[in-house]
């Protein structure tokens, strides 16, 4: 009866144990070969009067002066459906 309380009480320290293994050094080495993969350029360099990346100094100004006059586009609003519906029908609620 001894043995078995201390093979019951053995488990669960070997259990903790084998969860403090080493983490393999190469973990996530995919993930970053894939995202430098995707990278042109990781570290560009621009001229200090050149445009930066994401700006383009023509449309902006195009679109804020519209913006400006009232000459912007109306949305139009698009619906996927017939309509909405929830609910079991049966108009009641609770146990009956």
């Amino acid at each position: 009866m001894r043995s078995r309380l201390a093979l019951i009480a053995a488990v669960p320290a070997l259990a903790g144990l084998a969860s403090c293994a080493p983490v393999d050094p190469g973990f996530g080495e995919a993930l970053r070969y894939d995202m430098a993969a995707q990278t042109i350029d990781p570290d560009p360099v621009y001229p200090e009067d050149g445009a930066q990346p994401g700006s383009n100094g023509e449309k902006a100004a195009a679109a804020t002066e519209k913006y400006r006059k009232g000459e912007t586009k109306q949305l139009r609003i698009e619906r996927t459906g017939q309509g909405v519906s929830s609910g079991s029908g049966s108009g009641t609620s609770g146990p009956q």
